[in-house]
């Protein structure tokens, strides 16, 4: 995974004036466009498309310091059919517009060329299992919400609120199929997983795939499939998010496993009562690699 991910970076500089196929290269590694883009924003501390833009601007803003050509054929040459986009883009990265950087020389945001490697402790073992799991559908209560990365995301607390108390004692009663309890679900994440990024919550249970439906609850239909199950525990949601970052950093480069396209799934076996610990496991939707 280490080496696809390198390799990815290399092919960005290639094309850093191109078209870039992600596609084609993660095809050739071996591996999906979907995993590959996952594994780099959690990396990477950004999505590929915001590393992308950030390298296009920073050898841009070296030709537009040069002056060696006009605006306009430098905003052509990185995929700009306007000065005015390739303005508007080159101000987002270096907080000034190419005029004023050519006439001051800055002020400029380099964004380094990313490299990644494997660092092995295994100092802190995973609790994990893989499980098969036939086609089962998720039902409760769904809500379009911001992606955030840490903390407690106030949207999908907001949304578990307005949800009357007996209404969570009856969705707990559906629950007739593995994972077990009620459930927190993330779905239609964005693969670069751009904070800020809308995704589906649903705050429901698992049922059976020919359980009867219920009309006035949302669904998501899962495909049956493998899951790797990820135990943690701890002050949450720190504890469990600290477990999502270490599947990228520790977990998936380790072992025979990609990522495949699924909701991901939190079920909380136990928690405190005003929830400042928890025991969780975390569900990810996995092939092998």
């Amino acid at each position: 995974m280490i080496s696809a991910l390198n390799r990815l970076v290399d092919l960005v500089e290639e094309r850093l004036t191109g078209e870039l196929d992600v596609h084609g290269l993660a095809r050739a590694l071996g591996t999906t466009e979907y995993h590959l883009r996952r594994m780099f924003s959690s990396l990477a501390g950004m999505p590929l498309s915001e590393y992308v833009r950030r390298r296009r601007m920073t050898v841009a803003a070296a030709e537009v310091v040069r002056g060696a050509d006009d605006l306009l054929s430098i905003a052509v040459r990185h995929g700009y059919g306007s000065t005015e986009a390739f303005g508007r883009a080159f101000r987002a990265v270096h907080g000034a517009g190419p005029g004023e950087v050519r006439r001051d020389g800055g002020p400029l945001r380099t964004q380094p060329q990313v490299r990644f490697r494997l660092i092995v402790e295994g100092s802190t073992p995973m609790d994990t299992r893989i499980v098969e799991r036939p086609a089962f559908r998720l039902v409760g209560h769904a809500a379009r919400v911001p992606l955030i990365h840490h903390g407690i995301n106030p949207h999908i607390q907001r949304h578990i609120a307005a949800l009357p108390q007996e209404e969570h004692v009856r969705l707990k009663t559906l629950s007739d199929t593995e994972p077990a309890g009620l459930l927190q679900v993330c779905d239609d994440l964005d693969p670069d997983g751009t904070e800020g990024s809308e995704l589906t919550y649903l705050h429901g249970v698992a049922v059976a795939r020919d359980t009867p439906a219920h009309d006035d609850l949302d669904a998501i239909a899962v495909p049956a499939g493998t899951w790797a199950v990820f135990r943690t525990a701890g002050p949450h949601p720190q504890a469990l998010q600290e477990t999502w970052a270490a599947t990228a950093t520790a977990w998936f480069p380790s072992n025979p496993w990609r990522l495949r396209p699924g909701p991901s799934i939190v079920a909380v076996l136990e928690c405190a009562d005003d929830f400042s610990t928890a025991t969780c496991e975390l569900w990810l939707p996995v092939e092998p690699a």
